[in-house]
């Protein structure tokens, strides 16, 4: 149950409208999470200027495998049905990828690489070995795109505590449990 009310269109702060309904119109509606999310302005703001840039960092399918990988490890149930639905209608991922995404890894040996990557960041909390770098960088990452993975894996990890301290109600398709990872 959703521990604090979505703003209503009318209610949403004047610093977060013209971000928020660009999002809405270019998704089709307002998601539950943005329109919680839209209550404090400097934290939306701040999150939808992350997001602006870090679509620009490596491939969209690679960014919704880590997406996904972080929301399973972090347990964001909210966020898990949002990158299942992206990872789906947008990068055009197989089901089976993005159930293989879920679980840390991927068929394409370089997104492999960046989403076990990714999960070693998370579970460790950043204290990945330098065999884990060494694997991201033998895959062809640079020092940049580790850098890109680690701000992905940040900013997944800002909405998916969002999400599990706010609970906002689910308005994507809900997913089947990934099962033993």
């Amino acid at each position: 149950m959703p521990r604090t009310a979505a703003l209503k269109s009318e209610q949403v702060p004047t610093d977060c409208k013209l971000t928020l309904d660009a999002f809405s119109k270019n998704i089709g509606f307002t998601p539950n999470m943005m329109a919680t999310f839209a209550q404090s302005p400097i934290a939306f703001n701040a999150w939808a200027s992350l997001l602006g840039s870090l679509s620009k960092a490596l491939d969209v399918k690679t960014r919704d495998s880590i997406g996904l990988a972080v929301s399973e490890v972090n347990g964001c149930n909210y966020c898990l049905t949002v990158h299942s639905f992206t990872a789906e209608h947008m990068a055009k991922l197989p089901t089976d990828e993005i159930m293989l995404a879920r679980k840390g890894h991927a068929s394409d040996p370089k997104r492999n690489a960046a989403v076990q990557f990714a999960r070693k960041v998370i579970e460790t909390r950043g204290h990945v070995s330098d065999a884990d770098l060494k694997a991201a960088r033998d895959a062809g990452y640079t020092d940049a795109n580790v850098m890109e993975i680690v701000a992905l894996v940040a900013m997944y990890s800002l909405t998916n505590f969002f999400n599990n301290v706010f609970d906002p109600e689910n308005d994507f398709p809900a997913v089947a449990p990934a099962g033993a990872i």
